[in-house]
């Protein structure tokens, strides 16, 4: 039989994990701000565009707005990325430390991304979108690259080749053993 200074010690330990509310709290917070100003930044971007088509428009002037326009779009989907991280993790920290989510295990609807079973597998999940937040990074930065000599073509050659690596190399680690 347990002391009973001894048990109210361990349920205080065991009730001091509540604390992770914070967190996920404070995640869902930020993950719905980016939600939020990602969207807004999609309204604004697609209202800037309405002159486009526009006949009259100077040609350097289009390829200008073309150039502005795929760099938004990248930090659009960036923002969303950003905000899916933070989103995945909440989730996973309540599931670890709070409550399973009942809801989403009993949902066919319900991504497998969503249900964490344990910190490595938050651990993954989340490098795999923080991976994705990188290749929309390299993305945005090449896509404003000025290629002025030779070697630049090759350094943005390489850093491909080192994303599919990644890609493959992140593809390869989820593999289950036959």
């Amino acid at each position: 039989m347990a002391n009973p200074l001894e048990r109210l010690f361990e349920n205080f330990l065991w009730s001091s994990r509540l604390v992770v509310i914070t967190a996920v709290l404070s995640s869902l917070l930020a993950a719905l701000a980016m939600f939020y100003m990602a969207t807004v930044d999609a309204i604004y971007m697609v209202s800037h565009l309405v002159h486009y088509a526009d006949p009259a428009m100077d040609p350097g002037v289009r390829s200008e707005l073309h150039a502005t326009t795929v760099t938004h779009i990248v930090e659009i989907v960036d923002g969303y990325l950003l905000a899916t991280v933070l989103l995945i993790f909440a989730l996973g920290l309540y599931e670890l430390f709070i409550s399973k989510i009942n809801a989403a295990e009993g949902d066919q609807n319900s991504s497998n991304i969503l249900l964490i079973k344990s910190l490595d597998d938050l651990k993954a999940r989340l490098a795999k979108v923080i991976l994705m937040i990188l290749i929309v990074k390299f993305f945005e930065y090449t896509v404003s690259m000025e290629f002025s000599t030779p070697l630049d073509l090759l350094y943005m050659a390489g850093g491909i080749a080192l994303i599919g690596l990644s890609l493959y190399l992140s593809h390869v680690g989820d593999a289950e053993p036959h």
